[in-house]
């Protein structure tokens, strides 16, 4: 029988693309419900590809591709001369491809993500404020610091990243600092603090982190969460101005 016959007879659970994609993704389910289910814990080693096909009743390489999708997707780690393994499920490990849609995100994109940035931030730097210890504290205000004493945006992108994953960390939520480490694009930042310095706006955000920091220092949930809102949307403004100059708003 030719492939298309065998396509149009049905022979064969993946004689066709989508019929195979159909069984990739249900070996995935499957493997996320072992794990799920505490057949698989984190840090065990995976049976071989070829029982757990059979195991599974999946061929070898539809288990193949699903062991390669959960391994992009940090769910899984291949050891080289060991086998699959389970990985440590660290919500870190499994929200990494946050930062590939931040990197890749252009014009509009963008902007969504910075609001969907805004209300995380602000919620985390809430939580932040009622619960950042003393040493936390600290790390934070000598971020500032570093930020105030140089124009070099190389230099204060450095620092400002440092400043909001200390302040995401100290908000007690391992999830919720994963997604924001996520959304904080390194190459995007890097074009807004050009861009600010281009604009003379260095004065002004350096405004915005001063007045995060004294709401973490005050211990005052309400006013931390108004200070990181505002310090997000001035980002939002910028970029949809941007967007606007450039008759893509």
């Amino acid at each position: 029988m030719d492939e298309t016959a065998a396509t149009e007879s049905g022979a064969g659970p993946e004689a066709t693309a989508p019929q195979k994609g159909t069984v990739t993704q249900r070996a995935i389910e499957r493997i996320k419900a072992m794990i799920t289910d505490g057949l698989l814990e984190p840090g065990q080693r995976l049976p071989t590809e070829r029982d757990l096909a059979v195991q599974l009743g999946i061929s070898r390489s539809s288990m193949r591709e699903a062991i390669r999708a959960l391994t992009v997707l940090g769910v899984l780690e291949a050891r080289h001369g060991s086998g699959i393994y389970v990985t440590q499920l660290q919500a870190g490990d499994l929200l990494e491809t946050f930062g590939v849609v931040a990197d890749l995100s252009r014009g509009p994109r963008l902007v969504e993500l910075l609001e969907v940035r805004r209300v995380l931030e602000s919620t985390a730097t809430a939580l932040a404020a009622a619960r950042i210890t003393p040493a936390a504290l600290a790390e934070v205000e000598r971020h500032l610091a570093a930020m105030n004493a140089t124009d070099d945006p190389e230099q204060i992108l450095a620092h400002d990243l440092a400043f909001h994953r200390e302040i995401a960390l100290a908000a007690g939520n391992e999830t919720m600092a994963a997604i924001l480490e996520g959304l904080s694009s390194r190459t995007f930042r890097a074009r807004v603090w050009r861009g600010y310095q281009e604009e003379g706006a260095f004065a002004r955000t350096r405004r915005e982190h001063a007045a995060i920091h004294r709401a973490l220092a005050a211990r005052d949930p309400e006013a931390a969460r108004t200070a990181a809102a505002a310090h997000v949307g001035e980002v939002e403004e910028w970029l949809r101005a941007r967007l606007r100059a450039q008759g893509r708003g």
